[in-house]
């Protein structure tokens, strides 16, 4: 069944009628439904499509929060074959929060590292909503580790509101773990790229998002803080989170404009919970690109050219 959010009600009004039309139908009312039905739907895709052509930022936070919104799970679903996962970090513990381990995608070995929210309340638990501990970082940095050492190029997924701030996470050094995550990121000599599937949250996105290419999904969102955490430090009220997301560029648009993205995967209107397939052929087609673009490579031009990207981020912004 089709979650709506707040502001799709005009569609969700919309489509009920249809769905009342429709049982009136099979109730085996003796009524001429059918031009009334495509009537409506018209209308109701009309204004699907006119919502989603002027999303505001906030709006934008809610769809990359969607509840149906497609997960780490799905791309491995619709993109790997013989995914193997690996679990712990050798040091402490498994974290569920970030899934890794290897695949292949198109027939070529990939390492593949990204957060997981889980889909219902007993995955979202497991997954602690996609908000890594420091277990979580350090196993990512070992399936790094490993990639670099088999010269096996890294797909990331990135989805988290950020990383998780428990008092044991800190204790067992959580700020470490996401430092020595992005050191790894930065010194693979193979080639790396990430996609930003619905939230890039702060340091627990950036943790796996410091690749030779960074993507974004249209109505995704890439954050230095989620807009509640920014208004309870600037404001010192969450409730305004809203004017917080409107103000801090986190949309797709903004950071590609910036320099901060390299390219946008475009969501049809409704966004990737309507359609799924379309996201996945999208998907498929710029890592294919990618892997294409650094196929043959050296592991010293790929680490220099990871390197000059984040170098050159600002440098046109005085």
């Amino acid at each position: 069944m089709q979650s709506y959010l707040e502001f799709e009600k005009p569609v969700a009004d919309l489509q009920g009628k249809v769905q009342e039309l429709k049982s009136l139908a099979q109730s085996g009312e003796a009524v001429e439904i059918e031009d009334e039905v495509k009537r409506l739907q018209t209308k109701a895709d009309e204004a699907l499509l006119d919502i989603y052509g002027r999303l505001t930022p906030w709006q934008k936070t809610q769809v990359a929060r969607h509840p149906q919104r497609p997960h780490f799970v799905d791309y491995i679903q619709n993109l790997i074959t013989d995914f193997v996962p690996l679990a712990g970090d050798r040091k402490f513990a498994e974290d569920a929060a970030v899934q890794a381990g290897f695949g292949r995608f198109d027939g070529q070995s990939v390492a593949i590292i990204g957060q997981e929210k889980g889909s219902n309340t007993e995955t979202r638990l497991k997954h602690n909503f996609g908000s890594a501990r420091p277990e979580g970082y350090r196993k990512a940095v070992r399936v790094m580790e490993m990639a670099d050492r088999f010269d096996i190029p890294v797909l990331f997924f990135v989805d988290t509101a950020g990383a998780y701030p428990g008092v044991g996470a800190e204790e067992r050094g959580q700020a470490e773990a996401i430092a020595r995550s992005t050191e790894m990121c930065l010194e693979i000599g193979v080639p790396s790229i990430a996609v930003v599937i619905g939230e890039g949250g702060s340091g627990g996105a950036i943790a796996i998002a410091t690749a030779n290419k960074v993507v974004m999904l249209e109505h995704s969102i890439y954050t230095v803080a989620s807009p509640e955490a920014a208004a309870s430090i600037l404001w010192r009220d969450a409730a305004k989170a809203q004017e917080a997301a409107n103000s801090m560029k986190i949309t797709a648009q903004d950071l590609k404009e910036f320099g901060i993205i390299d390219e946008i995967i475009a969501e049809p209107a409704g966004g990737a919970h309507r359609h799924l397939s379309e996201i996945m052929q999208g998907t498929h087609k710029v890592i294919a690109d990618f892997l294409k673009e650094f196929e043959g490579k050296g592991r010293l031009e790929v680490r220099e050219h990871r390197r000059e990207k984040f170098l050159a981020m600002g440098s046109d912004l005085t």
